[in-house]
């Protein structure tokens, strides 16, 4: 293995707090033991060389301030940023046999070593970039990308790759920096009270447990992650939004509260959403990552199915609106009204829209339509997962033509049988729905 060296010079050097979406993310990083990393894998067919690669290393380098950035740990257990002005990174070359499969195994090996290896988020910045050759001075045959979470979400990345063919005209006008933004941020004080009275207004209604039958024995292995798809769900949701003249979010948001009422029997149900601010002024194209948490609050008892789906709309607008705050004084709120409620207040299940591209539909397939799709849906696989710093979480994963559900689960407070059950629920609560939006949100007992 090789390592070209790769010196940039882009100015704005400064020290600083971490933005709001910074300090939500390195919490968790923190809590998982993770670089919660992003990139991957993509073989090269446009006879790109090495050299070009460096320099798309040195754009990022130059362009993204995020890119040059390292953590600083103050004795007192604060967390600071410092930008780099100039400096050098490295570009991996390593080289393959010359068979592309050789290429492609030794590519996978060389990602998933990094994978297995966090950053070092104080002497390594946080983009890793390689390339894999066939035959020693032979052509480019994949290019490796690692970015940790600490410095982008995967919208920022897609910003990087969206900028990437432009780079020789951008190089030398670095972009908006973490910096910036927390320098703003510390001025958004009321932005942050307005957060609070929402939150505090919820936090002193909703059950303060989310599961009432409390810790139980875990399964084994404890932690769990289950991918299950549903073209019947997906296809009953498109048809309720087009009923309703909305997107397809709310539907499934909704379908959860009620799944979760009628698995858990816990309710009003609550559940805390992550919501990507990017809608807000200034931050659509920022490198640096800006999900926060929303708290969306939804009981679906003694409405229909229509209500569910309208309140589920209301709840998470008001979640988005009230999901950009400073996470310290949000962490000081949940203690005084867990202190002030006589006990600790669970937040700990959640719910991850990430699906990109979301719009009402034009149209919709009929009910026998639907209910032929029922026999497709399926759990595609389950798996171990070595830590899980919640209790439950659903992402909707963005993926044409189904409805697919990433499920994580803490198997002391939710059995996988009832994980299955909460969405085989989901499905069903939908189709009903799609054919009848004035039956029963939950059935009569």
């Amino acid at each position: 293995m090789e390592r070209i060296t790769v010196t940039f010079e882009a100015g704005g050097a400064g020290r600083g707090r971490l933005t709001w979406g910074q300090q939500q993310v390195f919490q968790a990083m923190r809590e998982m033991g993770s670089s919660m990393s992003m990139g991957g894998v993509v073989p090269v067919e446009d006879g790109r060389t090495v050299a070009d690669f460096a320099g798309e290393l040195r754009f990022f380098m130059t362009r993204y301030p995020s890119m040059r950035t390292l953590l600083r740990f103050a004795p007192d257990g604060t967390t600071t940023q410092e930008v780099f002005a100039s400096g050098e990174a490295y570009l991996e070359v390593h080289t393959a046999g010359t068979d592309p499969p050789a290429a492609a195994a030794l590519a996978a090996e060389v990602f998933a070593a990094w994978k297995s290896r966090t950053f070092d988020y104080t002497t390594e910045w946080p983009i890793r970039m390689a390339v894999v050759r066939s035959g020693a001075g032979g052509p480019v045959t994949h290019v490796l990308v690692e970015v940790c979470h600490i410095a982008t979400d995967a919208t920022g990345l897609a910003t990087m790759i969206r900028e990437l063919p432009g780079h020789h005209e951008l190089g030398a006008a670095p972009a908006t920096g973490p910096l910036e933004v927390a320098a703003q941020q510390c001025t958004e004080t009321r932005q942050t009270a307005n957060a609070m009275r929402h939150w505090e207004s919820q936090l002193r209604t909703i059950p303060p447990q989310r599961f009432p039958d409390g810790y139980r024995e875990p399964q084994a292995p404890r932690f769990r992650q289950l991918v299950w798809t549903s073209a019947a769900l997906h296809a009953a949701s498109e048809r309720l939004a087009a009923l309703l003249s909305i997107d397809t979010a709310p539907v499934l948001l909704a379908a959860y509260a009620v799944a979760f009422t009628r698995v858990v029997g816990a309710a009003p149900f609550a559940t805390q959403v992550i919501v990507g601010n990017r809608f807000r002024p200034g931050l659509a194209d920022v490198v640096s990552p800006f999900s926060q948490n929303g708290l969306v609050v939804l009981d679906p008892r003694d409405i229909t199915a229509e209500e569910a789906v309208l309140r589920a709309r209301r709840s998470s607008l008001s979640a988005s609106k009230y999901a950009y705050y400073d996470p310290a004084t949000r962490q000081t709120l949940i203690d005084r009204v867990a202190k002030d409620r006589g006990e600790p207040i669970d937040l700990q299940v959640f719910y991850n829209e990430r699906r990109l591209a979301l719009r009402a539909p034009q149209s919709a397939p009929d009910g026998p339509a639907i209910l032929a799709l029922r026999p497709q849906t399926t759990c595609l696989r389950e798996s171990p997962l070595p830590y899980f710093n919640e209790k439950l979480m659903l992402n909707i994963d963005d993926v044409p033509g189904t409805i697919q559900i990433t499920t994580e689960v803490d198997t002391a407070y939710l059995r996988v049988e009832s994980v299955h059950r909460l969405l085989e629920e989901m499905e069903h609560f939908t189709v009903t729905a799609a054919l009848n939006p004035a039956a029963p949100a939950l059935p009569v007992p």
